[in-house]
């Protein structure tokens, strides 16, 4: 038989907007949410869903080239009528580019990832009228950011798919948020349920930043297989990958194993032997390293190739059950968070 839903009060659903509601001025959103950038996922499609839904939609840049980008910026826009933003990694060649891609489509918010920004980058775009957000692992560097001109930070533990820090959410929360509260800070990296989005805006988190949970949107491009893999996954199949060599750091990357996240070790083996034998120079090696997931991510995500190709995916993978409308995975969050709020505080 099926349980009936409990009856939230409106009062809990006031209480979670009075929570969120530094993070949702910063964005001009319904609900302090955002979505994670998740490359070959955060496209036209899922962005504007999610800002259609009341979230901060984010374009997951990438590798794309200013032109690529700028196709892309203004089909969102024909898609939604919200607020959205685009995440831009700091090492690509072209940042300033890139940047005057968002500036000139009038983007409201830009989000650095994959590095520290250099500060003319930030000038550049805060000139152009943009708000900066800048992921912060630890509470030095976030000190910094804000210094050099982050309007917001984000705080991703590596509870988190994709390119990982060494330190979990739980901790991070703990070391920043009492200390940051002269900009909003956002939490990420395993949030799949709105009782965790509760209890870390109470701690003092503006909001939060979800990926992995949309990756099943319905409006999410993604290949029915890499969906099916996801709505499979549980916490403990997501795991980080290993660097064999020192002398060749690899940034972590969490995924739901397979036979490429296997054939990754190989990989990586068979390049430290061609650096010792003197066939590829240090840096050659290294580059080799970094490029064997360029291509990975897409042959999963748009081809469906979930044997060979990376299965990029946060803890919270096992909380993702079915496939559901943007919207309606906004609306569970936000749902469950005042539930929370509910028991904690009965009438």
């Amino acid at each position: 038989m099926d349980q009936v839903a409990p009856v939230v009060p409106e009062a809990a659903f006031a209480e979670i907007d009075r929570l969120m509601e530094r993070g949702a001025a910063f964005f001009g959103t319904r609900y302090a949410l955002l979505g994670g950038a998740m490359s070959w996922i955060s496209d036209r499609h899922l962005v504007a869903a999610l800002s259609n839904a009341g979230i901060f939609g984010v374009i997951a840049c990438g590798a794309m080239e200013p032109d690529r980008l700028d196709q892309e910026i203004a089909a969102t826009k024909a898609l939604t009528q919200k607020p959205f933003g685009v995440n831009l990694i700091t090492m690509h060649p072209r940042l300033e580019q890139l940047v005057d891609t968002c500036l000139a489509h009038g983007v409201s918010h830009i989000v650095f990832a994959g590095g520290i920004p250099p500060g003319t980058v930030i000038k550049r775009a805060k000139d152009g009228g943009a708000r900066i957000v800048c992921f912060a692992p630890a509470l030095a560097l976030a000190k910094k950011l804000i210094r050099s001109g982050a309007d917001a930070l984000v705080i991703e533990g590596s509870e988190a798919g994709g390119h990982i820090g060494p330190v979990s959410l739980n901790v991070l929360a703990q070391e920043i948020l009492p200390h940051i509260t002269d900009v909003p800070v956002f939490v990420a990296g395993g949030i799949g349920r709105g009782e965790a989005i509760l209890s870390y805006l109470e701690m003092g988190a503006a909001g939060a930043q979800i990926g992995t949970r949309f990756v099943c949107a319905t409006e999410c491009i993604a290949h029915p297989n890499f969906k099916k893999a996801f709505i499979r996954g549980a916490a403990r199949d997501a795991l980080p990958t290993v660097q064999i060599d020192e002398r060749f750091p690899v940034i972590p990357v969490r995924a739901l194993q397979n036979q490429g996240t296997k054939r990754f070790m190989e990989h990586q083996a068979a390049v430290l032997k061609r650096f010792q034998s003197g066939e590829l120079a240090k840096d050659e090696a290294q580059l080799d390293i970094e490029h064997f997931w360029a291509g990975a991510l897409r042959r999963a995500v748009i081809d469906g190739d979930v044997e060979n190709g990376s299965l990029m995916a946060g803890q919270s993978v096992g909380m993702v059950t079915r496939e559901q409308p943007a919207a309606e995975i906004v609306a569970e969050l936000v749902t469950q968070a005042a539930a929370a709020w509910a028991a904690r505080n009965p009438a």
